[in-house]
């Protein structure tokens, strides 16, 4: 369940961009009706209404995600705040001033955010977050936790290079499915090599 609500707001801004990037000029005239009083001019036009309609999607999408949690009184994940901070803010940016740039740079932020976290932890707080999250369910040595924490560190780092490096040579749709699924089918190969190394460096139960 959890799986699927993390991805829920990817998959409807995938969604809504395409169905709105099939019927441009309708998507224009709904996002202008709706959504006029949001934007500068009060007008949207049908090449930059695909990817409002999706950024509007995305920033309720994710505030129901938050919301879902705290009705079930579950907490709400670090991350999943810095997540809505961002697309609240940055997707705001890109309704108000018709300008997708904005979005495009919120995956980017998300992960160098994380990066930093997973970098930073063990240096202010001598923590390593990566064992905090696991360490209940996984045995591994001092040294194998370490290693994961920089395989995790670099890994964001380098997605959000990737993220703006195809915002910046293609174009909008093609970074719009780079965003739903390239990212997604990344992360899994990325999860499938850090199995390979948990299974290589798991501590017997005797300790050896």
């Amino acid at each position: 369940m959890k799986i699927i609500l993390d991805f829920l707001p990817i998959v409807l801004f995938f969604l809504t961009y395409n169905q709105a990037e099939k019927r441009a000029d309708e998507a224009a005239a709904l996002a202008t009706d709706w959504f006029g009083f949001l934007v500068a001019g009060g007008a949207v036009g049908a090449k930059e209404a695909p990817v409002l309609l999706a950024t509007v999607v995305v920033i309720l999408a994710t505030f129901a995600q938050v919301l879902y949690l705290k009705l079930r009184g579950q907490k709400v994940d670090t991350m999943l705040w810095v997540s809505l901070g961002l697309v609240t803010v940055m997707g705001g940016a890109t309704i108000y001033f018709h300008n997708d740039t904005f979005i495009k740079w919120k995956p980017s932020v998300l992960y160098w955010v994380m990066a930093a976290a997973f970098w930073l932890s063990p240096i202010l707080a001598n923590k390593n977050l990566l064992k905090l999250m696991m360490g209940e369910q996984v045995d591994l040595p001092a040294f194998a936790w370490r290693n994961l924490n920089l395989a995790w560190i670099a890994f964001f780092s380098f997605m959000g290079v990737l993220n703006l490096w195809v915002a910046y040579h293609y174009d909008t749709s093609t970074w719009v499915s780079f965003k739903s699924f390239g990212g997604m089918g990344l992360m899994f190969v990325f999860m499938v090599a850090q199995g390979f190394y948990l299974t290589r460096h798991l501590k017997s139960p005797d300790g050896e």
